[in-house]
Order: C-alpha cells, then structure tokens, then sequence
C-alpha cells in the first residue's frame, strides 16, 4: 500500500498536498464541496495587522497557462481571523492549519505572528516576506537577503512554532535569500510566490489590471519553480515546502524529488475547486506508476 505521509516540521500529514494561501479562503468555503481533512494540511488567506480591503478592480487577468492578479491582501486583519474565522473553521477541519502572514514592516510581521502563534489550530506560520516595506521604500523584503533576515529574526523572537519564510522568485539570487532566512532562525522555506507578470488590452491600449502589474500564477511557471525549488533545497538545511504552477500529482512528485518536503497547489484551486482533492486520490496510482513505495523516501531523490 502506498504511503503518503510525510513529516513537516514535527507534525506528521496524511499526504504532502497543502492548498497555497489566497486559493482555499479560510477552509470552510471548501468544505460545502468536499471533507477538506483529505488534505495534509492548508495555508489560509495572508493575514495582516490590520484590516484590507485589497486594490481597486479589476484585479484578475487571464493569459496563456495561468493568471495574473493583483488582490492586495484583501483580509479582515489578524484580530477578526482569530475572532470569527478560526472558529468557523474548527467545525469543518480537525487538523493543524497553517497560517500565512504579510506585514508592511517588522513590527507587523511581529505582531501578527505572535498573536497567531498562540492559536490551538495553528500549526505553522508561514510568512510571506513578498511585501512591500512601506519604511524602505517599498521594496519587497524579500528581494534583499537582509532585510528578508531581519523579518525572520523579528518573527522567531516573538513565536514557539514553526516559522516557514515564503520567498519570491522576483530576484536574481533566491539561494542567497533563502539562506539568509535559515541563518536567521527560519525553520522552513517555502517557494515559490508569484512572478511578476501585466497584461494589455489592446482595444483600449491599456493594462488590464488597475494596479498594472500582479502576480503571475498558473502551469506555465512550473518549470521555474521546479528550478528554484531544487536549488534552494540543495543550499539550505531545513525543510522546503515547494509550489508554483503544480496541478497534478505527476507534478506533486516531481516537486518532491526536486527537494520539497510538502507541496502546495495555488492556481488550480480556482480552476477546479475539487483540484487538490483529486491530486490526493491520483498519488497512489503515479506512485505504483513509477515504483514508488513511500513518499518521504523520494525526497531531493533526482539524479544528477
């Protein structure tokens, strides 16, 4: 029989697929169309301090293999998510959850980790660090291995549970990036976050989306992720959860001999609601496929 469990930082999931944040809501949505335990776990909406109501429309654009949007961490801020969401979510889903976090600077990240560091539901956290840093003008922290350090630091001081740093492949040097994170303390990597991507309309001779550019999602970044993912599992020493572009379980093991110890799926989840729960079933069959026993024995398995 074919087993697909896999460890993730001390808790153990029943397989390795993990719905990607901004694609599965807070779960119970999902849960009207399938028991959403079949999944290892899931990372809900990025949270922030404060409330979001996200960029003007419209902010989704269709293009060739995938997506670009460009929502802005519309959320109701970390105080309602503790308050209304997560009890919501208890009654459909009995297991640890992972909880996503942006910030704008330090002392957001800060803050709202350490408040959803002591929810009983929660998991791990997992911090997104493709922000804008309001006080340095604007760019990412997670374009600047420092920066991306600090963030890192800043988040463990404050936490006791797992602490996965969220990278963006919007650099030149992601290995650099990532090993900044773990010598800061980061207890996982997960990658990787949207591309930058625009689109124009050519009647109107304008960008599709109000906000100019968004984050390109979908099956035409798969090869990338595959790329990066690889290279940072092979530089750093601590689990890597890899994502990007992944919609089917012959994706799902690729990843993982490219070194991802859990795999997220994002971009499907909004093609097809029921993606995740398919690619759970599909494993055992590409699994028996290509003689695969275990899943955790395939892990960085690629020969090169």
């Amino acid at each position: 029989m074919a087993d697909l469990k896999v460890n993730l930082l001390g808790i153990e999931l029943d397989n390795p697929v993990i719905p990607a944040s901004g694609t599965f809501g807070y779960g119970y949505e999902f849960s009207e169309l399938y028991d959403i335990n079949v999944l290892g776990t899931f990372s809900f909406k990025g949270t922030t301090k404060e409330p979001r109501f996200g960029n003007p429309t419209p902010r989704i654009a269709e293009c060739t293999a995938g997506m670009i949007n460009a929502v802005g961490l519309q959320n109701p801020g970390v105080h309602k998510v503790i308050e209304e969401e997560l009890p919501k979510l208890k009654k459909c889903f009995n297991k640890k959850v992972m909880a996503n976090v942006s910030g704008f600077s330090i002392e957001d990240y800060a803050y709202t980790c350490e408040l959803l560091d002591k929810q009983e539901q929660v998991g791990w956290l997992e911090v997104n660090v493709s922000c804008p840093n309001v006080h340095g003008g604007g760019m990412s922290f997670g374009t600047n291995p420092e920066m991306a350090s600090k963030v890192t630091e800043a988040v463990k001081k404050v936490t006791n549970k797992p602490v996965i740093i969220k990278l963006s492949p919007n650099v030149t040097d992601i290995v650099s990036i990532a090993k900044a994170c773990e010598s800061a303390g980061a207890d996982g990597i997960s990658l990787i976050n949207t591309m930058l991507g625009m689109r124009i309309d050519l009647a109107r001779r304008t960008p599709v989306i109000k906000n100019v550019k968004g984050g390109f999602s979908g099956s035409a970044i798969f090869p990338v992720a595959v790329r990066m993912v690889y290279e940072v599992a092979s530089a750093v020493n601590v689990p890597v959860i890899g994502m990007g572009g992944v919609s089917s379980a012959e994706d799902v093991i690729e990843m993982m001999l490219a070194g991802a110890t859990a795999v997220e799926v994002g971009a499907q989840n909004l093609i097809n609601p029921y993606a995740c729960r398919d690619i759970i079933n599909d494993l055992p069959r590409v699994m028996e496929k290509y003689k695969i026993n275990s899943l955790k024995e395939i892990i960085k398995g690629v020969r090169v």
